[in-house]
């Protein structure tokens, strides 16, 4: 089972139950993309069992109906894989047409599905929740800071122990050590996302993470943080660190604001590691680097596409970038070969072996900004060394061995050439491609790479390096291998999960990922890409891999693939930061095309605490919003309008409120009527002072608090109510990051009319008379419309107001009806799909 939960600015997620597998020996499964399919996609499903079958047909079912809507005589035979006997490829690309269905195979059915061009909207902002998540230095989630000693010197003879500010950045995965490697190439991913697909991305947080829009597309802010610690990592034109911290760092389980481990008792902070080209370890083993080049080139390569991406958003702040992406190639070029990571106790590091993809990429990049020839001849010489990325074709290889996995500088470099050039480079990828096929096309998932540490990471740069190849060539060659790699990500694999933890809401997917955060505090690692399966060979041979819960999985386990989806397999289940960046590009691709192709996607509208005040705008929506603390007066009337118009609203109500024996029967009424019931605070705390928002509660009185709201709701049966309306309306950005973290999404409502004003008495200053209110509601929608709308007011109010506002809730129902208003559920408003 699965918490419901609420991801601000992204998806809001109701609550649901996942699809946990439960299989028994000898039956079969349906294995589906959880996402769903865009209706002019390739669609292929796989069905396989744990005993020999045989299967002529399938059919597709419509799940509102059972209706049959098309069937197949022609499924594929694929035979025996891992733990299964039989398995079937199953082909509907040819059915379109949008809905919510099921397969159906020899009586085993899939789970429901969506076909519609909106099944990957919002997915890719929704894996920046992650990014945010990892941030080091300021951590927005934790609304906390970590590791600002960072950090002393390391490697560099003639700054050795020295301090220097490297504060920033991302943490790589569940440790907290951070690498240029993966960072940079984090950075320029993200850079290239919005560069080549800016439509997919929104803005619903400030520039530190926390909720809020600020005018600049999330995925900017989150390029901008990285990019801020490459900054800090490469103070001089011939200085380019490569890490921070070692294997010390893992003692166990620990927040980032909590990291308490001690390096040096003589230095502050954590050791920062210099890219010497030296062998590096200060403890029993070391890497093996030979030179500068791979860290050089990432730098080079972020820089330069950072100088004309963020340029639109931050002008001056680019100046320094070109000239930093020059030194940086420059370096690159005078120290070839690669700087690992250092080891320290034990004998895992990135055993990066490549270098020339990284500067290949560096001068491709250098090439389109500057237009200078030499970089172009240079980026040819460095494809035309390493067109196949190396651990493509491999049945293994060791850890990040051949790193970046997807060679983007192909893609960058043949996107500024013409003709022949252009062919040469794009023809680079065809052949990785070929042998991806080839190890591929005879098992049922169609999956070609090799199950290795981190083999999602390899998924996700085969998928993208399919995507970028047709965008270059529009060859179809390669198209539903494309789709089974993605299909593979979102649960069209043996164990039929998703490898992204929240994603998509209603599906199965991580619950129990290698993680501190979770593990200690139940913090979900939303929008996270699990390192993924592994060889039986590899999950039997890790140190420290032990299991924590019995294994759901284990009818999947085979001697030639494992996933386990528990907090102590490290080696399957633990989420990474640059996973998880390089999989933006791909599903932002997706989300582009769709819009461009004229999908209108749905979009709220937050506050500037980030709470969301709107629904989608493109619809004649309004949801209806009362409040209640002390007083309930008006609430038998409102719920005999309401019933008599046929109109659910959503109520949210104090502990005051809930615990008030008086007010039972309405609340038990309301309820049965299949209202929204939802929280309200327990005490109507008044969270921030009306003139500077100064915060007048802690986090723990603010949890404690709305944690009581809660339980007098459960009182009534009232489990999950994933939306909150804060007290008096009134709370800043902190307040509602601190509800994200229980996994509950604060609203408001919508600004533009008087409707909240109807709890003032004559005796006020800002006392708004019943017929001013509904004058204000029904101006603002003749000269703005109220599609969206969340109008919100009182189930009661003082005895001194005599000019109760509900009790002309009647005639301004009809009013709204008359002008072609729907009203809607408050989830169905806050849906973010068709």
């Amino acid at each position: 089972m699965k918490k419901y939960v609420v991801l601000l600015g992204v998806i809001l997620i109701i609550s649901c139950v996942q699809n946990r597998t439960t299989e028994k020996s000898g039956v079969a499964v349906v294995r589906i993309n959880q996402l769903g399919y865009l209706p002019e996609s390739i669609k292929v499903a796989v069905f396989a069992a744990k005993e020999a079958t045989s299967v002529n047909s399938f059919s597709l079912h419509d799940a509102e109906t059972d209706k049959e809507v098309f069937v197949s005589t022609t499924p594929v035979s694929k035979g025996a894989y891992g733990p299964f006997e039989s398995a079937y490829r199953l082909n509907f690309s040819e059915y379109q047409t949008p809905g919510t269905y099921y397969l159906k195979v020899n009586g085993t059915q899939s789970p429901i599905f969506r076909i519609n061009a909106d099944v990957y909207d919002h997915s890719a902002d929704f894996l920046l929740e992650y990014m945010r998540q990892q941030r080091c230095g300021y951590n927005p989630f934790l609304t906390d800071s970590c590791h600002l000693d960072d950090g002393y010197i390391l490697y560099n003879p003639k700054r050795e122990g020295e301090r220097i500010d490297v504060t920033g950045g991302w943490h790589d995965a569940t440790d907290y050590l951070q690498y240029t490697a993966t960072s940079a190439n984090a950075v320029f991913q993200l850079l290239l996302s919005y560069r080549d697909n800016p439509e997919a991305f929104g803005d619903a947080h400030r520039a530190n993470g926390l909720p809020g829009p600020n005018g600049i597309p999330d995925i900017i802010d989150e390029a901008k943080w990285g990019m801020d610690w490459l900054k800090k990592m490469n103070p001089s034109p011939t200085e380019f660190y490569n890490q921070i911290a070692d294997d010390r760092d893992h003692v166990g389980f620990r927040l980032p604001n909590e990291d308490s481990v001690v390096y040096n008792p003589k230095r502050k902070g954590r050791p920062v590691y210099l890219a010497s080209g030296q062998k590096q370890g200060v403890l029993q083993y070391k890497n093996r680097s030979t030179g500068v080049a791979s860290t050089a080139g990432k730098y080079a390569s972020a820089f330069a596409l950072g100088a004309s991406v963020l340029n639109d958003f931050y002008p001056g702040y680019t100046d320094d970038l070109p000239k930093r992406a020059k030194d940086a190639y420059d370096f690159g070029e005078k120290n070839p070969g690669v700087s690992q990571t250092a080891p320290g106790s034990a004998p895992y590091f990135y055993e990066e072996d490549n270098w020339m993809d990284d500067m290949e990429l560096a001068a491709s990049s250098l090439y389109k900004l500057t237009q200078d020839e030499n970089y172009k001849k240079k980026a040819l010489h460095y494809a035309s060394e390493e067109k196949i990325t190396p651990w493509i074709g491999r049945d293994t290889v060791v850890h990040y061995q051949y790193y970046p996995f997807l060679n983007a500088g192909h893609n960058e470099l043949a996107t500024a050439l013409k003709s022949q050039e252009k062919e040469t480079v794009a023809s680079y990828y065809d052949m990785g491609l070929r042998l991806l096929h080839e190890r591929g096309k005879d098992n049922p998932f169609y999956i070609g790479v090799p199950f290795v540490w981190c083999s999602n990471n390899l998924v996700t740069a085969a998928v993208t390096q399919c995507k970028l190849y047709h965008q270059l060539t529009g060859d179809d060659t390669y198209l539903e291998m494309e789709a089974a790699l993605r299909d593979w990500l979102f649960g069209c694999n043996i164990w039929g999960t998703s490898m992204v933890v929240g994603l998509p809401r209603d599906g199965d997917y991580p619950i129990d990922p290698h993680s501190s955060l979770n593990h200690l505090e139940g913090y979900q690692t939303y929008g996270g890409l699990i390192d993924g399966p592994v060889y039986g060979s590899i999950a039997n041979s890790l140190i420290g891999v032990e299991l924590h819960d019995e294994d759901e999985y284990a009818e999947f386990q085979s001697d030639l693939v494992v996933y386990q989806d528990d907090v102590g397999s490290f080696s399957t289940n633990e989420p990474t930061m640059d996973g998880t960046a390089c999989l933006v590009y791909y599903l932002s691709s997706l989300e582009n095309a769709s819009i461009i192709g004229g999908h209108l996607k749905k979009q709220y509208t937050y506050d500037q605490s980030g709470a969301i005040i709107r629904g989608d705008k493109s619809e004649r929506k309004i949801n209806l919003m009362f409040s209640g603390d002390e007083y309930a007066d008006g609430g038998e009337e409102i719920l005999e309008v309401l019933e008599k118009h046929g109109i659910k609203a959503s109520f949210f109500f104090t502990g005051n409120f809930y615990r008030n024996k008086n007010f039972a029967p309405l609340i038990e009424k309301a309820k049965d009527q299949g209202h929204y019931l939802g929280a309200h605070s327990d005490k109507h705390l008044l969270y921030n002072d009306w003139e500077e928002k100064k915060r007048l509660v802690s986090q723990e009185e603010f949890k404690a608090d709305l944690k009581a709201n809660y339980k007098e709701m459960e009182k009534y049966g009232i489990k999950e109510a994933p939306y909150f309306l804060p007290p008096y309306e009134w709370n800043d950005e902190i307040i509602t990051q601190w509800a994200d973290q229980m996994e509950i999404a604060v609203i408001n409502y919508t600004p533009g009319t008087l409707s909240h004003a109807d709890y003032t008495t004559p005796k006020m200053d800002n006392y708004r008379s019943t017929d001013r209110i509904m004058q204000s509601i029904l101006t603002f929608e003749e000269k703005e419309g109220l599609n969206g709308f969340m109008l919100l007011s009182h189930i009661g109010t003082e005895d001194d107001r005599t000019d109760k506002f509900y009790s002309r809730l009647d005639e301004l129902i009809t009013t709204l009806k008359e002008r072609g208003y729907k009203f809607d559920t408050l989830e169905n408003l806050l849906s973010l799909k068709n």
